[in-house]
């Protein structure tokens, strides 16, 4: 049967949809200007399909709801109540009608929608024999360079963290989470660790909203002569960012106020910013952050592929879209699943000489380890069979 047959034939049915937590411990607390992380919860969403098909996806934050309006346990609920009847007994291949759908009953909720997206996107590609990127374009390249972030809070720790990934051939360019501390002091933070690296490792920081635009003004000269080639969201304001952007000689990149297309579209409008955080979840899902990066593209904004620190499958499924871009000038920063302390996937993500392969398989093109997942389950399944229609 032909994939048009098999489209038109609507014999194939969604037939539960089961989420679980998953609580995995980091490598070493991660300290951020909004919080201070020592482990990260994953969202699961697993759609099962009438032939046999499961796509996965993932949801997740950064210290649960101290990044955002979202948390993990909220968008297992939103999935679990609102979202999951929506689905069950539908046709799966019809994605674009089914988000339609859930966009309509349910407002909000973008890490939710993404994480249900990236399932029914996997489940379709597994069905067909299609990686996720040829869903979305089809992919310009491989592989993708794949920043490190130094977040241990301690200068010298962040220095030998950095010259261990040099040794292994993991990273060589490096974001320095600042913010937390002083601005003097974070200065010399960052002063110390680019004397360090000198030209084998480029630095970049992320502020996370945490200066106010008089701070930021200070700051950035001085990271700028440091060495420091990109700051990301320093200020909360739209407005501040756009009126720091163009005036001095390092990139300025916008993250946590790009919420999806419209809030991407007004920043372009205004050239507020030279650099835009391309998020899967923070955008809405895949097709939404495709959006973002179109607008980004027309307006001559750079693009840089951003991580919620994400396990294997919200990382994968970015990396699928971010193979996809033409340009991608910044890279990425999709190390998340390097930072967990313990696998989830039957095999492990290929990193290595400075990059993260695109695998090439169906869907997705990872697996999950069931036993692992079990192991580290919060609470158990919720399993959703009751259906409030099909397409």
């Amino acid at each position: 049967m032909t994939i048009y047959a098999a489209l038109r034939s609507g014999s194939v049915k969604i037939e539960r949809v089961e989420t679980c937590l998953v609580d995995l411990p980091t490598i070493r607390p991660h300290k951020l200007s909004v919080a201070t992380m020592a482990s990260q919860t994953l969202m699961i969403v697993r759609i099962f399909l009438s032939d046999g098909i499961v796509g996965v996806g993932e949801g997740t934050t950064i210290g649960g709801l101290s990044y955002g309006a979202e948390s993990p346990e909220g968008m297992k609920l939103a999935i679990d109540t609102y979202i999951a009847p929506l689905l069950a007994g539908a046709d799966p291949n019809c994605i674009q009608l089914l988000l339609a759908r859930i966009a309509k009953v349910v407002k909000g909720n973008s890490f939710a929608k993404s994480a249900v997206e990236t399932a029914l996107l996997d489940a379709f590609g597994k069905r067909h024999g299609l990686p996720l990127s040829a869903l979305l374009g089809g992919a310009v390249r491989k592989r993708l360079p794949v920043a490190w972030t130094l977040a241990s809070g301690d200068t010298a720790r962040d220095i030998d963290e950095a010259e261990d990934m040099l040794d292994r051939r993991r990273h060589r360019v490096f974001k320095l989470k600042i913010g937390v501390r002083d601005v003097k002091a974070d200065i010399q933070h960052v002063v110390a660790i680019k004397a360090a690296l000198g030209d084998r490792g480029a630095v970049r920081v992320d502020v996370n909203m945490a200066w106010s635009e008089t701070q930021a003004a200070w700051a950035i000269p001085a990271l700028a002569d440091a060495g420091c080639e990109l700051v990301e969201q320093p200020v909360a304001s739209a407005a501040a960012l756009a009126r720091l952007t163009g005036r001095f000689p390092v990139a300025l990149m916008a993250d946590e106020i790009l919420q999806g297309p419209a809030s991407a579209f007004e920043i372009a409008k205004v050239r507020g910013a030279d650099v835009f955080a391309i998020k899967i979840e923070q955008a809405g899902g895949l097709f939404a952050a495709q959006r973002v990066a179109a607008i980004a593209d027309a307006a001559g904004i750079e693009l840089y592929g951003g991580t919620m620190l994400e396990g294997a499958f919200s990382t994968i499924a970015s990396a699928h879209l971010f193979s996809t871009f033409t340009n991608l000038q910044w890279g990425t920063e999709l190390f998340g699943p390097l930072l967990l302390a313990e696998e989830i996937l039957k095999t492990p993500l290929s990193y290595g000489d400075f990059e993260l392969a695109v695998p090439d398989g169906p869907g997705l093109g990872i697996e999950l380890d069931d036993d692992k997942i079990r192991r580290f389950t919060r609470d158990g399944l919720v399993t959703i069979t009751k259906a409030s229609g099909a397409t």
